[in-house]
């Protein structure tokens, strides 16, 4: 059985979603600050299964150790956390606090319970270096001052010095591209809020004429102004997921990262493809309040496609064709 924490989020539930056409079995542990039950609702419904869920908070280690008690546990997908690096720099404790704490939680609990084998959802922020060529081997920036990029930097170097602890450990580092997309069907995917932290939904909401404008930083060094990003498709980044439990199966005490990286945009771009899927105009203002933002973020993946066999196979149409299904169907309360 497979424990995914953070589990009815936009990644988790979609992980599990993967998992259980697979075969496998899963628990989920949620503590809904970020996911709803809707996508549980969601997922027993596609499904036609009882999926076993705890409402807990994973800091809250006695209650994550009954859980790795009750069920019979041998891997952990660890997705659950705060996520947005805009939101990191007006909310830096919770940050800290959320992210650190959980990871530690986790591992503590692993520890006590002889469960080794781990796949944990990281960033490809987390190297603070802009570059469109990032790969394993590019040393992270600890100086840049981005309390989210630090919370995982920190939770890597907690996993990496676990690891050097114990040598039954087999644990999978995935830094994950920006995730775009939803379930093929538009049944499930990323229900969004009000005030969305991520640039996806921010757009679509301009699209659906909920928001006036999208605003644009536009002092980024790269051709058109706006930042750079690789866009990753929900659905590829399972399939990363299948690929690193099916390796780590294969091998003895070890640690290593994997770049899940897919189709590199600038933001502009980004709004043209939205436009060109939703057959709307997006108006764009230029943000008024430019805050520090890395320029480039992408990597090539070829450490996941030699290792891994894997490589992202949606374009960026399809992710937003995709995320807009979903959105429409949740407007229209499908």
């Amino acid at each position: 059985m497979i424990l995914v924490t953070g589990g009815l989020g936009f990644i988790g539930s979609h992980v599990v979603l993967s998992l259980l056409a697979q075969g496998q079995e899963v628990v989920i542990v949620d503590n809904l600050a970020n996911a709803n039950l809707q996508s549980l609702e969601r997922l027993e419904y596609i499904t036609g299964m009882y999926i076993p869920f705890v409402k807990i908070d994973i800091r809250n280690t006695p209650a994550l150790n009954k859980v790795f008690e009750q069920y019979s546990i041998d891997a952990v997908i660890h997705c659950a956390g705060f996520k947005s690096i805009e939101e990191s720099v007006l909310k830096p404790l919770e940050y800290y606090n959320d992210n650190v704490s959980c990871i530690m939680s986790l591992l503590r609990a692993m520890q006590r319970t002889g469960v080794r084998n781990l796949v944990h959802i990281s960033s490809l922020a987390v190297y603070a270096q802009s570059s469109t060529k990032l790969n394993e081997n590019t040393a992270f920036n600890y100086s840049y001052p981005n309390p989210y990029i630090k919370s995982q930097q920190m939770i890597e170097e907690i996993i990496q010095d676990t690891f050097r602890t114990d040598s039954e450990w087999r644990i999978a580092i995935l830094r994950v591209a920006n995730v775009v997309g939803a379930f093929e069907h538009g049944v499930l995917g990323e229900f969004v809020v009000p005030m969305p932290k991520n640039i996806v939904p921010l757009i679509l909401q301009v699209a659906a004429q909920q928001r006036e404008a999208i605003e644009l930083q536009q002092h980024a060094q790269t051709e058109d102004g706006t930042t750079e990003r690789s866009f990753v498709h929900v659905l590829d980044v399972c399939d990363a997921v299948q690929a690193s439990i099916l390796w780590l199966q294969g091998q003895q005490n070890v640690c290593e990262s994997f770049n899940i990286a897919g189709h590199l945009s600038s933001i502009k771009n980004l709004i043209k493809v939205v436009e060109e899927v939703t057959e709307t105009d997006i108006p764009q203002i230029v943000a008024v309040y430019q805050m520090q933002a890395l320029d480039q973020v992408a990597s090539n993946s070829s450490k996941a496609f030699d290792i891994l066999q894997w490589q992202p196979k949606r374009s960026l149409k399809q992710m937003i064709e995709d995320e807009w299904r979903f959105f429409q169907n949740t407007l229209n309360n499908r």
